[in-house]
């Protein structure tokens, strides 16, 4: 793919909330193509709540900049000479603990993001991101949070489902928690009547889309909607259910038997 095909993929400005209000969150965005790159820092500098700091040709430059301007948040891409941005990240991580890590890049194989993951970035996303998931996926992890895509946290969950592993991750002692279902169950399971915990039918519908990787404004595609509805919609699931982020409102939708693992055979 070459560095025009890639620009196309980059969120535009009007799909971004800003952050009135919100302190500015310092950002080094890192990335070997110079367009791409330019896109970003452009994109990233309308965003009020974001200051981008500095930007990185590669990730030798990502860790050097880390150290000298120690921002928030570096923007990593992975494909880049001298430095990769899995070693990249881990060097950041292991040397500046204060500097958390969003990868962005094209890929989302299981060689890319794995490694990455283990290197000690807190988020992931696709650069065919919407502005909106940059911004969330920012202020996600400077909060303490995970910043991952959607579709992310449904392959990190399958991941463990395949594993045979609870939603609550390896080395639980006993099992699911109280009122979870197992995992395995959860996965086979056929969908739920709305209804449970108080949601609607189309809180329901959302729930199992957002459970499916798609991002608000996709919801609101498929549905025939608003995305202001979307949000409405997920703000209202959330307090019912009593999850906090989309990761953990996907892990509800496989512990209530929504949504199933692909490949997954009902017996």
């Amino acid at each position: 793919m070459n560095a025009d095909e890639r620009a196309e993929g980059l969120p535009r400005p009007e799909d971004v909330d800003s952050w009135e209000g919100a302190r500015a969150v310092p950002v080094v965005v890192a990335d070997d193509q110079a367009v791409v790159r330019e896109g970003i820092v452009m994109l990233l500098g309308l965003l009020a709540g974001v200051e981008v700091v500095g930007s990185a040709r590669d990730g030798e430059e990502a860790v050097a900049l880390a150290a000298e301007l120690a921002p928030d948040v570096v923007l990593m891409d992975l494909r880049m000479p001298r430095c990769d941005g899995v070693e990249a990240t881990r060097r950041i991580r292991e040397r500046h603990p204060g500097t958390e890590v969003v990868v962005l890049t094209t890929y989302a194989d299981d060689d890319s993001l794995f490694p990455a993951l283990r290197a000690g970035a807190r988020g992931y996303l696709t650069k065919d991101a919407s502005g909106e998931e940059i911004v969330r996926a920012l202020r996600d992890v400077t909060d303490g949070r995970a910043g991952l895509a959607p579709a992310v946290q449904r392959r990190l969950l399958e991941q463990l489902l395949d594993r045979g592993e609870g939603p609550e991750g390896a080395g639980s002692s006993g099992g699911p928690g109280p009122g979870a279902a197992d995992p395995a169950t959860a996965a086979t399971a056929g969908p739920v009547v709305p209804g449970a915990d108080g949601l609607t039918e189309r809180e329901t519908e959302v729930l199992v889309l957002v459970a499916d990787g798609l991002s608000n404004q996709e919801i609101a595609g498929r549905l025939r909607i608003s995305t202001a509805t979307v949000k409405t919609h997920i703000n209202n699931l959330f307090a019912k259910t009593g999850v906090r982020d989309r990761a953990q409102a996907v892990r509800y939708a496989y512990q209530h038997g929504l949504v199933r693992a692909p490949g997954r055979r009902v017996t």
